[in-house]
């Protein structure tokens, strides 16, 4: 089952489907958390007055004493509304409004002018410290000059490091920039030791609590973030004794019930069976996917299984367009070339049983007739048997030529070779079979023409295709041999003036055991593997060997092999 294409298809598709159970769940949470939270701060935002009415008097007063008379307005009018403030530490400074009742398990809000909830407080300030708590500081920070430019605060800054006794003229500075100055030092200090605690430099600050564009000559540049980290705490700390202390605000609303409690029982059966039901979908897709997809795979076996006991088969049915389609194509396609090949094979034996026949028959029968005394064992019957035993030698070294071509153990010993001079010793060769045939035989050649080539294999390639061409060309017709140099690579072709090859038969001149002549005379034709071992090798030699002809127009052969430069 593990080796299933289908199993391993559905196992992979219910843990995508489990994984994305598991997935929407957790999204379904937080998406639910995220609206719980959003639902708090609407119901909180619809009472945003109690909110900021709180937030305005703890940035205007040291502690809680006198919250109860400040906000008895905001529950006069609303029976059951309760406002409950308690410190972190649990305890609690105001309950204002309907008395007892259960408190939310959370609270609503915490109220701190020095951490402004950015949710309820839209436009808070990215530091979160509420604009009107000033603490030591007098002019607010909207009205203040982004730099000094008295000089009295470089002056005080030098004299508190450097002690020394300079009139830095605070004297003729107005009460509250003087003020402001001074503060700003003191928070300078609180800023440099929160950077000493990070190992960092430190820094001066500009009236709006931001590093000052021109620092001591020789600093490196200030580590914006945490100067602004440390600014942002160093405030805090600055300004946590002008401040009333945070306190957690639990509200309830009129009905008495906690405005922050939000139930989700009783939802668990139906997110099991909303998350059951995906599955079971997935489940079902998944399968009829896998049984479409593998009823394919399943004929491609029963096909490859008859395929390999040897049995003939119908093509296998190619259905859509996507990879199995491909696959059962070229299955189509292998099995096809299996049968073409099977065919050929027996063509093969079939020819070289004919082809081996005839001469065995020969010899037999003159022998036999020598044996019975009804002929002589004289030179012309011995002459006789030779010229059949030559026939079968000839057949059985075409055969072994290409079985050794055949099994890729063709050894080519490749040199630098004239073709002009090959040719010359191929006209010569030929030119006494032509001459009695009737036959010009002619060759040409660019004498600086060379080839990189077996020079054995390339007699033999030359040897055939002239030997077929003065086979067929009648007399008074003529054979060309001609070499010329093509875009890299040397072209060498054998025309005729002969009768030419018809349309059909033209794609099965380099087939083997095949002739023009169906009659299979010899008269007319060698062995028929003359052409297939030539095309062998040419291919040995890296090149190609192709053939034009028509019905009475003569026949061209083209062997191209690569130039030697």
């Amino acid at each position: 089952m593990r080796r299933s294409v289908f199993t391993r298809l559905l196992v992979v598709v219910v843990l995508i489907a489990v994984c994305s159970i598991a997935a929407t769940a957790w999204l379904a949470t937080q998406l639910t958390q995220a609206s719980i939270a959003r639902e708090q701060g609407r119901e909180l935002a619809s009472d945003h007055r109690i909110y900021t009415t709180l937030l305005d008097y703890a940035a205007g007063h040291r502690d809680w004493s006198g919250i109860d008379g400040y906000v008895e307005a905001l529950v006069s009018g609303q029976p059951g509304r309760r406002i409950v403030l308690v410190t972190k530490d649990g305890r609690t400074v105001a309950d204002l409004g309907a008395a007892g009742g259960r408190l939310p398990d959370r609270a609503s809000a915490v109220v701190d002018p020095l951490d402004v909830d950015p949710v309820l407080v839209p436009g808070a300030p990215a530091d979160r410290i509420d604009k009107r708590v000033l603490g030591p500081f007098r002019t607010p920070i909207d009205f203040r000059d982004r730099e000094d430019r008295t000089g009295t605060l470089y002056c005080l800054r030098l004299v508190r490091k450097e002690q020394a006794r300079l009139d830095c003229r605070e004297r003729d500075l107005p009460f509250d920039t003087a003020a402001d100055f001074f503060a700003l030092l003191d928070l300078e200090d609180l800023t440099n030791a929160c950077l000493a605690r990070r190992s960092l430099p430190p820094v001066d600050l500009d009236p709006d609590f931001t590093p000052a564009r021109k620092q001591s000559s020789g600093a490196p540049p200030p580590d914006e973030p945490a100067v602004a980290a440390c600014v942002a705490a160093s405030r805090k700390e600055q300004l946590a004794q002008y401040v009333a202390p945070p306190v957690l605000l639990y509200l309830t609303n009129p009905m008495g019930t906690p405005t922050t409690a939000i139930s989700l029982s009783g939802n668990g059966l139906q997110v099991v069976g909303a998350a059951a039901a995906v599955l079971l979908a997935a489940i079902g897709v998944t399968a009829f996917a896998g049984a479409r997809i593998t009823r394919p795979l399943r004929a491609l076996t029963a096909a490859a299984t008859h395929l390999s006991a040897g049995s003939d088969i119908p093509p296998v049915p190619v259905r859509g367009q996507d990879e199995i389609a491909g696959l059962t194509r070229a299955f189509n396609t292998m099995a096809a070339n299996r049968a073409n090949l099977e065919r050929a094979r027996k063509a093969m034996v079939s020819d070289v049983a004919h082809e081996l026949r005839t001469p065995l028959s020969n010899i037999r029968g003159w022998l036999e007739a020598a044996e019975d005394g009804v002929s002589d064992l004289d030179p012309a019957l011995v002459a006789l048997l030779l010229k059949e035993a030559l026939v079968l030698q000839h057949v059985v070294d075409d055969l072994q030529d290409l079985a050794v071509a055949d099994a890729g153990s063709l050894r080519l010993t490749l040199e630098r070779l004239n073709v002009a001079i090959a040719l010359e010793q191929l006209q010569a060769a030929h030119e006494a079979r032509a001459a009695q045939a009737g036959v010009t035989l002619t060759v040409s050649a660019d004498p600086s023409l060379t080839v990189r080539a077996d020079a054995l294999r390339l007699r033999q390639i030359l040897d055939n295709l002239v030997s077929n061409a003065l086979r067929h060309v009648p007399s008074g017709g003529s054979v060309t041999v001609a070499g010329t140099a093509g875009d890299g690579e040397v072209v060498i072709t054998v025309t005729d003036t002969g009768p030419g090859i018809s349309e059909d038969d033209l794609p099965h001149v380099f087939d083997r055991f095949w002739r023009a002549d169906k009659s299979r005379s010899r008269a007319t034709g060698g062995s028929g593997l003359g052409l297939a071992i030539v095309r062998k090798l040419v291919e040995a030699h890296g090149g190609t060997v192709d053939v034009t002809s028509a019905t009475g127009a003569g026949t061209t052969f083209r062997v191209r092999l690569p130039e030697l430069s």
